[in-house]
């Protein structure tokens, strides 16, 4: 079958599966799929979809296959079996606007201006879209809510309040409606503040004698937004001045969107009051981001950062970094390393910054390198004698080269230091045994639960 008619084909099967996916899923996912090969044989057609990483072809075969077969049978008017395969699109030049992050605005040299000044006053960045995050399954419900949001602002869910931990995605989602509802319409009266601003702006208007020109700042506003709202819990007249804000915004048809590290029942110090409208609107969390996002997050940040790096490096930064933050932070070390040692980046060198700690977890520094140890015992139900022992066998070997990999990453220890705890092996054993695990993380889903595991127990 000619180009022309496989190109037609598969943009009316995609537009039938844009239907059923949200943006930020069709964008991550099906943007940059084409039909290979397009044959038929007997009563069906045979199709072979080329993807542009392995990535993307493993998660459309697992999570897509039934969605992508539906949509060719009915534009094709036939049963199809599909195949998978890595290969680049040859009609690329038609898809390198989705493969960059375009600008926001293409208008007039006036209106940039009238809208940049606009993010500026609503203190929103404009470089947090929908577009730019990625979507799965651990923060699909607040993605939706907040796009419902954006689209309608004073009426879907009000408020909205979307609480998760750090680094998962909280900030990066209220902006994203920030800037959804500056897109449409750049006079719109919103404001994006923290938690401890919002207490700050008090403490001064207090000071100075200007509350009313605090009060005109936040009453009147058609979008509210405060991230961490948390803080204000325990403030009394803080937490006053926030509810008269909030019944204003609200009782005017505006809408407020709120986020917090914990969900509103378990704030500490929060006053019954404010819980409870917290409470009437709708609540959303996000789980930390497993390892299909990690890596989708993973590609965004290096493509922003205009690094070009392989779907095995991707995999194996996603299995051993664990937030998003930590992600970007890798991915500026990795690159400021390469360039200072003009090293190409390659899979030994992102392991030997990756078993040099780059990730340690704070939690997990509170505590003590034996209680890692007893922490590794008992989740893999071995005695301590048995676990820092001489036994190589599986069921002992591998939980005592997991316990190598944490004391090297979460701890910074040497490789000597690790040894000597671990029964006084040499540091070349320390060293193949981070080696073997950072490796595993990329590729063994059993090996990352085990580690969050551990680590969560801790």
């Amino acid at each position: 079958m000619d180009e022309l008619n496989k190109n037609q084909i598969w943009k009316d099967s995609l537009e039938s599966i844009k239907i059923s996916v949200s943006s930020a899923i069709f964008s991550t996912w099906f943007s940059q799929t084409h039909i290979s090969e397009l044959k038929k044989e007997n009563k069906k057609f045979i199709i072979q979809i080329g993807c542009n990483s392995p990535f993307v072809k493993t998660t459309l075969e697992n999570r897509y296959y039934g969605l992508i077969q539906d949509a060719l049978s009915k534009v094709l008017e036939m049963p199809c079996d599909l195949m998978f395969i890595v290969k680049e699109n040859p009609n690329k030049e038609k898809m390198s606007s989705q493969e960059t992050i375009s600008p926001l605005f293409e208008n007039n040299k006036d209106n940039k201006e009238e809208i940049n000044n606009s993010f500026r006053y609503s203190r929103i960045k404009p470089g947090f879209t929908f577009e730019n995050f990625a979507v799965s399954s651990s923060n699909q419900m607040a993605w939706a809510a907040a796009e419902a949001v954006s689209k309608n602002p004073g009426s879907a869910y009000n408020p909205l309040f979307v609480w998760g931990g750090v680094g998962v995605g909280k900030t990066h989602l209220m902006n994203a409606i920030g800037v959804s509802i500056l897109q449409k319409n750049p006079d719109a009266k919103i404001h994006f503040c923290t938690g401890e601003e919002f207490t700050n702006d008090i403490v001064e208007g207090i000071r100075t004698k200007t509350t009313q020109a605090f009060r005109n700042k936040y009453r009147k506003l058609k979008v509210l937004f405060v991230d961490d709202i948390q803080f204000i819990a325990g403030k009394d007249a803080v937490q006053e001045e926030f509810f008269h804000t909030f019944n204003a915004v609200q009782g005017a048809g505006g809408q407020v969107i709120l986020t917090s590290d914990k969900p509103p029942d378990e704030i500490s110090k929060l006053e019954e009051r404010l819980r409870s409208r917290f409470e009437a609107g709708l609540i959303v969390d996000i789980a930390p981001p497993d390892f299909e996002l990690r890596c989708a997050i993973t590609q965004i940040k290096a493509k922003e950062k205009e690094l070009d790096i392989p779907m095995e490096i991707v995999q194996l930064i996603a299995g051993n970094v664990e937030a998003a933050r930590k992600i970007e932070g890798f991915l500026t070390r990795l690159m400021t390393e390469s360039n200072l040692k003009k090293v190409e980046i390659s899979e030994d060198f992102v392991q030997s910054l990756l078993g040099k700690g780059v990730e340690p977890n704070s939690r997990i520094l509170k505590t003590n390198p034996n209680d890692l140890i007893n922490a590794v015992a008992e989740f893999y139900s071995l005695g301590k004698r048995q676990l820092l022992g001489d036994s190589r066998a599986r069921p002992v070997s591998l939980p005592r080269q997991v316990l190598m990999y944490l004391l090297r990453t979460q701890y910074n220890l040497p490789l000597q230091e690790v040894g000597r705890l671990i029964g006084g092996r040499d540091h070349t054993t320390v060293m193949h045994a981070v080696d073997k695990i950072t490796n595993l993380a990329s590729t063994d889903v059993k090996i990352r639960e085990d580690i969050l595991g551990i680590k969560n127990n801790l």
